[in-house]
């Protein structure tokens, strides 16, 4: 069998892996953002794609977060993390007091160079492990010498993260993971199987965990896993359960998730007791023409609109942006 078809799972929180949040931290949310270099989401990967250019519309979209006093924890990429004026954009932002540079490894634009580009080796954590840790060493010293700042959360790019992958961030004083997309499999593009973890935070090998919050809604949403997987076999399967109201899977991201749909994940994950939201998305989208998910201006204006709801749905259940500081205190 070759490396690209043996899955990699990621199996399910243990009790004792668990995050018992203090009964103060209440329940909370996070926005994180993919900070990174614009490429065709269409088209292979090639390393000759390091534009940042969309980082232009980065400060004034940060702006209407702060003014909702909702900080960006920035996921940064070495092509960013390189680049002086995305350094300066992004410097201007810390000074909210709430707003967090982290690290995002995109593997096939980040030195050494050693690997051939396919969708195999876009999975950091499908690397051998020690390009994987030359990869992370090189990205985190980008970081630290232009914002002067030894980053403590991470995100592994395509969600790549691999059986090694928290030891070595655990090992270079990373505190938080948040590589992890709730309910979501990509073995089949060469990636990781999250399938089996949900949207509660935990701990594993020395670091606290924050998957992507994702969650199942519907009817039939007690069914979910084995339900939505073989849904995707049947031909418009999970849009016919969807339509139904039998069954849906939610990621919270304006990326792609109406915003009735994520009003009702929103709903659905507190109900379930997730006491820390994660929420996620990629900065090219804050400039038209650069995803699939924003591609003028009335689709920037869309996702803006996406915002101003959930924050609304937010403040209405009571729950409160939080920080990376608030985070690690409550989790111990």
């Amino acid at each position: 069998m070759s490396n690209a078809a043996r899955p990699r799972r990621h199996d399910a929180a243990t009790a004792d892996e668990r995050i018992i949040w203090p009964a103060a931290f209440g329940q909370r949310f996070l926005v994180t953002v993919d900070v990174e270099e614009e490429f065709d989401w269409t088209a292979p990967l090639d390393r000759r794609h390091r534009s940042t250019k969309a980082m232009r519309a980065f400060g004034p979209a940060h702006r209407r977060f702060a003014e909702a006093g909702v900080g960006l924890n920035c996921m940064v990429d070495y092509p960013v993390a390189v680049d002086p004026v995305a350094v300066g954009i992004l410097s201007e932002c810390l000074g909210d007091g709430r707003s967090e540079i982290g690290a995002q490894l995109h593997s096939w634009v980040t030195p050494p160079y050693q690997e051939v580009v396919d969708p195999f080796t876009s999975h950091a954590g499908n690397l051998p492990i020690a390009l994987e840790a030359a990869k992370l060493d090189m990205l985190t010293d980008a970081i630290d010498a232009s914002f002067g700042i030894r980053p403590r959360i991470f995100r592994s790019g395509r969600y790549g993260l691999g059986p090694s992958s928290l030891s070595l961030l655990a090992s270079r004083g990373y505190r938080i993971d948040s590589s992890m997309r709730a309910l979501h499999d990509y073995h089949a593009v060469g990636g990781m199987n999250f399938s089996a973890i949900d949207a509660h935070g935990f701990r594993r090998e020395g670091m606290v965990e924050l998957p992507l919050t994702s969650v199942y809604t519907g009817l039939l949403r007690r069914r979910g896993a084995g339900l939505y997987r073989r849904a995707g076999r049947w031909p418009h399967g999970r849009g016919v359960l969807a339509r139904a109201g039998l069954l849906s899977r939610i990621p919270l991201t304006p990326e792609g998730v109406d915003i009735r749909y994520a009003l009702a994940g929103i709903d659905q994950a507190l109900a379930d007791g997730v006491r820390l939201l994660t929420f996620s998305f990629h900065s090219p989208t804050l400039e038209p023409g650069h995803t699939p998910y924003v591609r003028d201006a009335r689709d920037r204006a869309r996702f803006d609109r996406w915002w101003d709801a959930v924050f609304d749905r937010l403040a209405k259940h009571g729950v409160a942006a939080t920080t990376i500081d608030e985070v690690l205190a409550a989790a111990g």
